[in-house]
């Protein structure tokens, strides 16, 4: 029996990334080590993880998401305003984003126009919204989702709590359930789906509405932990969700990914912002060394990948 199989490979080295930063965390600052110093490394893990799990279903079928950070920044908006002053307007509002992130998977697979282009345009037209919506930073975050966020389960903070259950619910959904065979048959072989009699316009539309499902959830949660909203609170989102779900084990092609992974790397790279600020690298250069940190890990990875490759050859 093959101790490293594909799978357990592909958990193998976000898993590791994850250990080592939080060791070196550990070693730099002591006083992390305790339920408080957590809370405060993971605090924005849980909106940052939520958007990666929206990227991935994107990527599942082999399409990449440009307009991620602009979308997430425009939920936050609606959730700070309408869903505080007008919960009917608000809800009704998030659901028809959701429509509309079906709607574009729909065009772009109709259309067959590139997904980096369409979605790149889509980054403007909700950037443009979240502006008219809320030209200055304001708002305020609801009771409910405050309390939510805010909360102090024992032994464990919230943020952690809630990265294993999403987790484990996207696990469950991408790699146990019917549709997760189908989503990620599509992203691995469109034409065998095809010939199943099943529909891929179909597969793609829901692949994209659970892509805004989740990127709601992330815009909602972000404001839970700001307790406001701005038209810019979130355009780090879109490169920071790629490289989750690149780091996680995830691929650009193939219908490969990995939803723990996604997870844990979302976890791994909020991490690294707080490596990055106890070594005392200015804000200007952290985005340049969190890049070097996701190089290192993929060629830690493709290292790894090879060396199986040449232990299964007879």
């Amino acid at each position: 029996m093959k101790l490293l199989t594909p799978d357990r490979l592909r958990l193998l080295v976000p898993a590791l990334s994850l250990a080592v930063l939080l060791g070196a965390v550990f070693w730099l600052q002591p006083r992390t080590m305790s339920y408080t110093g957590l809370n405060l490394l993971f605090n924005l893990a849980v909106p940052i993880a939520l958007a990666t799990i929206a990227q991935m279903f994107v990527m599942m079928v082999n399409d990449l998401d440009l307009s991620m950070g602009t979308f997430v920044s425009f939920v936050a908006c609606i959730t700070a305003t309408w869903v505080q002053s007008d919960p009917l307007l608000g809800y009704g509002a998030l659901a028809l984003c959701i429509a509309a992130y079906s709607a574009i998977g729909v065009v772009i697979y109709v259309r067959q126009l590139p997904a980096i282009v369409v979605t790149l345009g889509m980054s403007f037209v909700w950037g443009g919204l979240a502006v008219l919506l809320l030209p200055a930073p304001g708002g305020s975050a609801p009771d409910w989702i405050r309390a939510m966020m805010t909360a102090k389960p024992p032994f464990v903070p919230m943020a952690i709590v809630a990265s294993v259950l999403i987790a484990a619910v996207t696990h469950w959904l991408v790699m146990r359930s019917s549709l997760g065979v189908l989503l990620r048959g599509v992203g691995g072989n469109e034409k065998t789906v095809r010939r199943a009699g099943w529909s891929v316009l179909r597969a793609r539309a829901i692949a994209y509405a659970l892509a805004g499902v989740f990127a709601v959830l992330a815009g909602m949660t972000l404001v839970g932990l700001t307790t406001s909203a701005d038209a810019n609170i979130a355009l780090r989102y879109t490169l920071l969700s790629i490289a989750g779900v690149i780091l996680g084990g995830g691929e650009f092609i193939g219908g490969r990914v990995s939803p723990i992974g996604a997870v844990i790397g979302a976890l791994t790279l909020t991490l690294a912002a707080s490596f990055l600020s106890f070594l005392k690298i200015s804000p200007d250069w952290q985005i340049g060394a969190q890049g070097m940190i996701l190089i290192i890990v993929l060629a830690v990875r493709l290292a790894l990948n090879r060396r199986e490759q040449r232990g299964a050859r007879p």
